[in-house]
Order: structure tokens, then C-alpha cells, then sequence
């Protein structure tokens, strides 16, 4: 088979199987690697197949009583992850991945690595949150003491930064804010190490708040941070600031986003109107 018949089923996934883009580029992608590393056929140069669209949809906002009431429906650490997610902004797998050593509490920020588009930034720390997720720490560094005398506490490390710094994996600083209860095999260094808690078990225990506080919106944990910036624009700041916060590189791409480049300690974060 050739350009034609790649282009008949592109189009057919697009036409009759009603497919998301993501789904026909997947396909695309896995026909252009056949062709070319495989087959080594020049097929890919002249297919003009009809492409599914991307949809472009609006983001699922909670009210602060909505994200009050799915906060007070949980407990534990998710409860402090879901606080966290709300009160600075931050995308689920941002979160997730915290090391210790990012949670600054004498500058009261929160340093965010390598995020989308493999950008840092700094967003605020909620005064609210700062009290629970000390005690967290202290017991997180506890269970990390544990490892170490056990023989683990190793943690992966960013950017081949583990050949670089050989210590570093086992350093308290590099540890993750939110680690696994268990262990698991790293499969990248074969290495038993604990991970970080896995963003599908924090987006189910958010779907089951949302059941318990009645709320029949789809939610996950993404839609704190898009209730994030709509309740400071609500505050009355402008959408540069928010736009710094998160991190985004253009207004024109998103719905609500950032201001002047303040930082996050200039901007009060919304998970602090109980304190008002």
C-alpha cells in the first residue's frame, strides 16, 4: 500500500471513525515511522489526508465553594496535594513531582522545575497551607531516614544529574514532597526506589470528593488550576500577573492568565479567602 491508501485511512479515521486529533496524529506517526525506519518507502512526502480537528473546549471551573466543599470532603495527604493544586496554580503532574528542596519557606514561594515547555517558574505559598505541609515534611523526612538505614532512599534525578552528583539521589533535598507509600523497580536504572504518588490515584480520590460534596462537574485535578486563575481574576488581578503564575507564554492562547512580572509573593492566593 501506498500514498493513497495511507491517505483513504487518515481520512476514514477522521470522517466515519470520528476520532480525536490526538488519535489520527498517533496513527500518523506510527505509519510514518513504519514507512520510513522500516520499510524504507518515501510514501509520506505527498499525503494530503483530511484531518481531524482539535476541539477546542472550556475549561471546567469550580466555584470557591465548590473547591471548599471537595477539600473538606477529603483528608490525608490528598487533601494537602488538592490544596497545594488550588492555592498556587500548579498542573497535577507539577505537584507530584515537588522536591523538597523547591518548597521555600523562608521566601515563601514555590519553585516550579522544568514544566511545560521544560520551563521553571515561581508561584506563591498559600499561608494557609504552609502549617500542614511543615508537619508533612517532618514526617515525609522520617520515612526517608527509615529508607536510608533500610539500604534505599535513592530517588530518581533529572537530566543524568545521578552520574554527575553521585550523592545527590540520596540527599534529603532532592527527595519528592509527595512520595509513594510503596517501593517499585525504576525501570530506567533497575533500581528499587519509592516514586512520587501517581497522578491517576489522585485524580480518582478527586472524583470520589466531588461524588461525596454532590458536585456533578467532570473534574480532575487540573480544574483547581483553571479555578486558580479565574478566582484571582475575580480578586481583581490583572491577567499578566496570572499569566506569570502559571506559566503560559502567550495571552492569546488561553482563557483567563498573568500580569506584571511580580512574582508570587506579590499575589495573595485565593486558598487564603478563609483567612479574610
Amino acid at each position: 500500500m501506498g500514498q493513497k491508501e495511507v491517505e483513504a485511512f487518515l481520512s476514514h479515521l477522521a470522517l466515519e471513525g470520528k476520532v480525536a486529533a490526538s488519535t489520527q496524529n498517533q496513527a500518523f506517526n506510527a505509519l510514518l515511522f513504519l514507512y520510513e525506519k522500516v520499510l524504507e518507502l518515501d510514501v509520506f512526502q505527498k499525503v494530503d489526508a483530511l484531518r481531524a480537528k482539535r476541539p477546542e473546549r472550556l475549561p471546567t471551573v469550580l466555584t470557591f465553594e465548590e473547591v471548599i466543599a471537595i477539600i473538606d470532603s477529603m483528608s490525608g495527604v490528598s487533601q494537602l496535594i488538592v490544596k497545594v493544586l488550588y492555592g498556587c496554580g500548579l498542573r497535577g503532574i507539577e505537584c507530584v513531582r515537588l522536591r523538597v528542596k523547591d518548597v521555600d519557606f523562608k521566601l515563601n514561594q514555590i519553585i516550579v522545575r522544568n514544566g511545560k515547555g521544560q520551563k521553571d517558574r515561581i508561584t506563591m505559598f498559600p499561608e494557609e497551607v504552609k502549617p500542614e505541609l511543615h508537619n508533612h515534611l517532618a514526617h515525609v523526612k522520617k520515612i526517608h531516614e527509615k529508607d536510608l538505614r533500610e539500604g534505599y532512599g535513592s530517588v530518581y534525578l533529572p537530566f543524568a544529574l545521578e552520574r554527575k552528583y553521585k550523592n545527590a539521589e540520596k540527599e534529603w533535598g532532592w527527595q519528592y514532597v509527595f512520595p509513594s507509600k510503596t517501593f517499585s523497580v525504576d525501570p530506567r536504572s533497575g533500581k528499587k526506589r519509592r516514586h512520587h504518588i501517581h497522578l491517576a490515584s489522585l485524580n480518582q480520590n478527586i472524583r470520589n470528593a466531588a461524588r461525596t460534596a454532590g458536585i456533578t462537574k467532570n473534574i480532575s485535578s487540573h480544574s483547581f488550576r483553571h479555578s486558580f486563575a479565574t478566582h484571582l481574576l475575580e480578586d481583581g488581578y490583572d491577567i499578566r500577573t496570572i499569566q506569570e503564575l502559571l506559566g503560559h507564554k502567550d495571552v492569546s492562547t488561553i482563557i483567563y492568565t498573568h500580569v506584571l512580572n511580580r512574582g508570587g509573593r506579590a499575589v495573595r492566593s485565593p486558598l487564603d479567602r478563609r483567612k479574610r
